[in-house]
């Protein structure tokens, strides 16, 4: 088995910015979530080996400003690593906790925000007041940081996701009237099911949100919640002001997949709503068309729909509605021209629904219309329509709309592809109800008339039927219609195109007795391409999953894909850290109870690609010991798996699939800025830990601040001579006169000169080690001897000297160090002054003053 790496000796002394890789064996443990130790070292400090019993945090420091510095200057950043080697053992979650009080934080040295990094399934935190902890960026303000893993198992290099299991209802309904659900990986793997109610009130809670993966509602309710087009967190009661079209169609934003764009209505516009599923947040309204007008007014919309870089729908008008997805600004020249009939655009009834669906085909938009009479400007059958969207107008062979229905007694809800046997889409569909059959019209691509699916046939005319989910796989394209009405309530129809037919083995309809009695009522479904099921949601209001080879709910298949980077766990610049990847394994699963012949597993790049299809061993392991973690720095490790019983899901047990690396412990890092705060002389920090095995503490890293060039002490000498024939004015502290030139005549041919030295300091540190150079008069030098010069401070030296000869010059400087300087810094000498005892002649010769 393999092993964690360990510093391979106690008490060495590190001298590079990491610890040297020994690597010792990992224990191997069966993971259900994320499993990541952090081993945290310090540098420049001993740190003593831990029992193999005990974890540990060691800490490190690094000069971002000036790397290999052995000090820091005032303003520089730095940057701090902090590992932790988790010593807990077995399968059982761990719960690990690990907190850096930032010492001295926003006097001695200030977080930087933003810099936080934690290893992925760690959760970072930040606080204020080092005891209160949240999970937003406090920014400067920050004076502790936390990472958290409440299921860190033990290990370190591997990262895992929970398996979605079997979906079965939900406890609770997801109430309203929710639409298509819509599904959304969270960082850790979990799936979420969002749904927003169709034909919503602006001012009504209408967004829910259910965690699949868990079986019960999301964190950040309580839910429903309602709709802003502020941006911001969601509210929460009868705050909205959007509202929601009959049959909602939506578009996850391919540039930013957590967020969710929509169909809405507002007050006075229609347009596209935006939902942040991460941060549980209104992300803006975009509007494309004002609400009101005349003879036609945009009451509502159809869609959305993406085609290449933009999002399109339809209005009541039948006009074509687009925005610029990168931009979130309406297309130039939008909204185009009606492609379709206008239905329920009265003027004087804002939010009145549109009654049709959308739907694409390569670079057509296809819209479906009902202008039935009494709240329409026109009146007639159900239509279709098409929108070039390479040209902006109509497409060629649909310059006006092709009828859908008989008459307007028919209405539809939908508007979906037909396929070729090979899978191909070559035409555009919709199923009307309001006769005595649901009748279901298409056409070709090109406008012409093309054969209709006949699986709907046999549905009475007062079943409701609405957009499909298609799905293809390697069995062929087949489209799942949900269905209710009448004496259906709630059904699945299922039509594979690939043989023309309704599809084999799948019942017609499939109706779901588990599911609130039968009674779903159901409005769409969402495919999940990891576990091979839909997700369904209905009228009824509530989740649940079906079998798409057999109709059967709840679906009794599993499935779960971890994305592994190993160079995410890492954040301190080194190199090495990785050495390859090991495995992918199952865990917390009976694998009696998985049917391996039908399973599967595969390794791909992040985009798709494939790298290896090495498939499921007997003990639910794949083999990932081949693939180069050079040429593949990120891979992604899928397993779909049919199951026999559901039972490995209940009672809290949460399967898994863990994928494995081998490579040095992973690190939280954090930058801090050293304060230009010329009195700090150095900067420290210790970081603190919890887990099973009990409360551990790193090593204290201390970086001294060195005074940089805004930190030095500002030393200059003034040298004066007395002028008092008195020699008390001229003892220290005597009132002199001083100055740089004696009177002529004071000294006479010989005498005794009375000197004085002021060192001053004007600098923002102190001076340390000042010493006065005074060649001329050793004795000033002597007088002085060697002493400190606070900030702001000076210091007057006092000496004589019997002079022989006149005049004489003498020269004085200073030499020091500013305080705390490391030992060997190199004294820095100021300028010079000097003074001058003087002759008859003094001036003449002298030349004055100085």
């Amino acid at each position: 088995m393999l092993r964690s790496p360990r510093p391979s000796a106690p008490n060495r002394q590190p001298t590079s910015t990491r610890p040297s890789a020994a690597v010792r064996p990992l224990r191997a443990a069966t993971a259900v979530l994320l499993t990541i130790g952090l081993l945290l070292l310090g540098l420049g400090a001993t740190v003593p080996a831990a029992a193999d019993t005990t974890s540990t945090l060691e800490k490190s420091v690094r000069n971002a400003t000036h790397p290999g510095a052995a000090t820091a200057d005032h303003g520089d950043t730095l940057d701090w690593t902090v590992r932790y080697r988790n010593a807990t053992t077995g399968d059982t979650p761990a719960p690990a906790s690990v907190t850096d009080q930032i010492a001295g934080a926003g006097s001695a040295q200030t977080y930087v925000p933003g810099s936080l990094k934690v290893p992925p399934g760690w959760t970072a935190g930040w606080s204020t007041d080092g005891t209160t902890f949240g999970t937003a960026d406090t920014g400067a303000a920050t004076t502790a940081v936390r990472a958290q893993n409440s299921l860190a198992l033990a290990g370190g290099t591997s990262l895992a996701t929970l398996a979605l299991g079997p979906v079965k209802p939900t406890p609770q309904p997801t109430g309203g009237d929710g639409f298509t659900p819509v599904l959304h990986r969270t960082a850790s793997g979990e799936i979420e099911s969002w749904n927003i109610y169709h034909h919503a009130a602006p001012t009504a809670p209408q967004v829910v949100c259910i965690n699949l993966t868990l079986g019960q509602p999301c964190a950040g309710g309580p839910w429903p919640r309602p709709l802003n087009t502020t941006p911001g967190p969601l509210g929460s009661g009868a705050t909205g002001n959007i509202g929601s079209p009959l049959t909602p169609q939506y578009v996850l934003d391919p540039g930013n997949p957590d967020q969710l764009l929509y169909p809405a209505v507002t007050a006075s516009a229609v347009g596209v709503g935006c939902l942040d599923l991460t941060a549980r947040a209104n992300c803006g309204f975009v509007p494309l068309a004002t609400m009101g007008g005349s003879p036609s007014s945009a009451n509502n919309l159809a869609g959305l729909v993406q085609v290449g870089d933009n999002l399109y729908g339809v209005a009541n008008t039948g006009q074509v509605l687009c925005m610029t997805l990168a931009t979130r600004t309406p297309c130039a020249g939008q909204p185009f021209a009606p492609i379709v009939a206008a239905n329920h655009d009265l003027p004087g009834t804002p939010a009145a629904l549109y009654l049709g669906g959308l739907t694409t085909v390569g670079s057509r938009v296809f819209a479906s219309s009902s202008p039935q009479g009494g709240g329409s400007t026109v009146s007639g059958p159900p239509a279709l329509g098409c929108f070039d969207t390479a040209t902006a107008t109509t497409c060629a062979g649909w310059t006006t709309p092709h009828t859908a229905g008989p008459s307007s007694a028919y209405y539809t809800y939908n508007a979906f592809a037909a396929y070729n046997t090979a899978g191909q889409a070559d035409g555009v569909c919709t199923s009307t109800a309001g006769g005595p059959n649901v009748l279901t019209t298409c056409y070709g691509l090109d406008g012409s008339a093309h054969a209709a699916p006949t699986s709907l046939n046999s549905l009475p005319g007062s079943t409701l039927t609405f957009s499909p989910e298609t799905v293809t796989t390697p069995a062929g394209t087949r489209s799942y219609f949900p269905a209710w009405g009448g004496s259906l309530a709630g059904g699945t129809i299922c039509h594979d195109w690939t043989t023309a037919a309704p599809c084999a083995g799948f019942p017609l309809p499939a109706t779901h007795p588990g599911v609130n009695g039968g009674a779903t009522r159901d409005y769409g479904y969402t495919y999940d391409a990891t576990s091979r099921c839909l997700i369904g949601l209905g009228d009824a209001g509530y989740l649940f999953s079906l079998d798409p080879a057999t109709g059967a709910s709840p679906c009794v298949h599993s499935g779960a894909s971890v994305t592994l980077k190993p160079a995410d766990f890492y954040c301190d610049g080194s190199s090495g850290n990785i050495q390859g990847y090991t495995r992918a394994r199952l865990t917390g699963l009976d694998l009696t109870h998985v049917d391996m012949a039908a399973s599967r597993a595969a390794v791909t790049d992040p985009d798709g690609t494939v790298i290896a299809t090495p498939g499921l061993a007997a003990d639910g392991t794949v083999d990932l010991t081949g693939i180069d973690p050079a040429a593949h720095p990120s891979i992604t490790v899928t397993a779909q798996l049919v199951l026999t019983t559901a039972g490995d899901f209940d009672n809290g047990n949460h399967p898994a699939l863990v994928v494995e690396y081998q490579g040095d412990a992973p690190q939280i890092c954090f930058k801090t800025t050293v304060t230009a705060n010329c009195t700090a002389t150095s900067v420290s920090n210790t970081a603190t830990g919890t887990d099973p095995t009990g409360t551990f503490t790193s090593n204290t890293v201390t970086t001294a601040v060195a005074p940089g060039a805004a930190c030095q002490p500002k030393v200059s000498v003034e040298k004066e001579i007395c002028g008092s024939l008195n020699p008390h004015d001229c003892a220290p502290g005597g009132p002199g006169p001083w100055a740089k030139n004696s009177p002529v005549g004071l000294l006479g041919l010989l005498g005794t000169a009375h000197w004085r030295i002021t060192v001053s300091n004007a600098g923002p540190v102190d001076a340390a080690s000042v010493t006065v150079n005074d060649a001329t008069v050793p004795a000033c030098r002597q007088a002085a001897g060697t002493f400190a010069l606070a900030a702001g401070s000076s210091r007057q030296v006092y000496c004589d000297s019997l002079l022989l000869a006149l005049p004489v010059k003498n020269t004085a400087s200073a030499s020091f160090v500013a305080a705390n300087s490391p030992a060997g810094t190199a004294p820095t000498t100021t300028a010079s002054s000097s003074a001058v005892a003087c002759s008859l002649l003094c001036i003449l010769v002298v030349g004055g003053k100085e």
